[in-house]
């Protein structure tokens, strides 16, 4: 038995209804980092791991939810839609509020969920399941909402209910994910477009760092200070900046670099990672997986010396990549001093790069990282089990 019939299994046995089976798909992004928050483009896509949602409405006003692999259940009403408590809970709650919060007509619902996305490894196993759950409540009942409403609302429902001030890029994967195909995502207006990857023979390798220095949040809001300081330097003389988006480097070298060289750095990496991430597209419509690659090293190296959000873990599983000619392309993902590497690797030799990478990296920092492998998968999705 796969794992989304043992969801579907555990749904039967525990609510005795023939549930709707949602899958919904974790993400990677391939570049474009710290751009989101910039009005600037990004590049992700679903993966081959997946939520999986065994849903069905109620005739009543209540919420049964179980967590499978916590074994672990919650139970409230709509009309006392709040915190739970215990998170896991809130990223279904919070959907169901917000579809409430647009005068949807909702009942109570029962739900069970598990997944193979791993947890804590930045591939937004959170985002997947607000969006199975938008998924599954607009299906159930007919709300008759589009992808982008979709994600938009899973997205309000992590700033609002859960605390967590994302950006869309992660629910939009999810739900607008293609297979081999990566989505360029405007993140000013929700432009996108799909940008073929033919992944035969290459695969996506996740390398763990299994670290997390405390330095993550309080960096990241930094960041985003320093980045709207280099917009309201730049805008005194250029009315039409409102973005880093909107700006260039010469703008930078002539406003930002002769009054703070630290405020200019970091408005640089951004302004070049945008360029990077353009010109890399044009790179996969030719097929040139080793193009891409080297912009890939070029946006590790602008993260770790001119944005500074990497760490000595990450630095060297990228210094490490860079040594394998099976590997095009290596950085980091995320938002920073921690979290995975994410590397581009020709698919018949991944298994020995992961033991010679592993091995240095024990030697150098005491444990091994933990290794995923994914290929670019289908996005939100209904699964009719008698069709498999």
């Amino acid at each position: 038995m796969d794992y989304i019939e043992k969801i579907y299994q555990r749904f039967k046995n525990t609510f005795g209804q023939e549930p709707l089976m949602v899958c919904s798909p974790g993400r990677v992004n391939l570049i474009g980092e710290h751009t989101d928050y910039n009005h600037g483009f990004v590049l992700p896509a679903a993966i081959d791991k997946y939520i999986y949602l065994a849903i069905q409405k109620r005739d009543d006003e209540e919420i049964h939810l179980l967590a499978n692999d916590l074994d672990d259940q919650y139970s409230t009403s709509l009309s006392t839609l709040e915190a739970s408590g215990k998170l896991w809970p809130d990223y279904l709650l919070g959907v169901a509020q917000q579809f409430l919060k647009e005068q949807h007509q909702l009942r109570g619902f029962n739900a069970v969920f598990g997944g193979d996305i791993p947890q804590g490894a930045g591939m937004s196993s959170s985002a997947a399941l607000e969006c199975a759950t938008a998924f599954g409540l607009n299906h159930l009942f007919s709300l008759d909402q589009t992808r982008l409403q979709m994600a938009l609302l899973a997205q309000a429902a992590e700033n609002e209910f859960v605390g967590v001030q994302c950006g869309l890029m992660d629910q939009f994967a999810s739900l607008f994910g293609k297979a081999q195909h990566l989505i360029q995502l405007d993140c000013d207006n929700y432009n996108y477009k799909y940008v073929p990857f033919p992944d035969e023979n290459i695969q996506i390798l996740l390398l763990d760092t299994r670290v997390k220095h405390s330095l993550a949040s309080s960096a990241y809001n930094q960041r985003r200070e320093q980045c709207e300081t280099g917009v309201a330097m730049v805008s005194r003389h250029h009315q039409q900046v409102n973005s880093l988006r909107d700006a260039n480097e010469e703008m930078l070298l002539q406003h930002v670099k002769p009054f703070d060289e630290l405020i200019y750095r970091r408005c640089s990496f951004v302004v070049a990672e945008n360029d990077r991430l353009i010109k890399g597209c044009e790179d996969l419509e030719k097929g040139d997986f080793a193009a891409f690659g080297k912009k890939m090293y070029q946006t590790h190296l602008g993260l770790s010396k001119d944005y500074e959000v990497s760490c000595a873990e990450l630095d060297l599983l990228v210094e490490l990549a860079s040594a394998e000619p099976a590997i095009f392309g290596a950085r980091m993902m995320g938002g920073g001093f921690g979290g995975c590497t994410i590397n581009l690797i020709k698919a018949d030799q991944t298994a020995e790069i992961i033991s010679r990478m592993s091995a240095a990296y024990q030697d150098a920092f005491g444990k091994a990282p933990k290794a995923y492998v994914a290929k670019i998968g289908q996005g939100t999705h209904i699964v009719d089990l008698k069709k498999k």
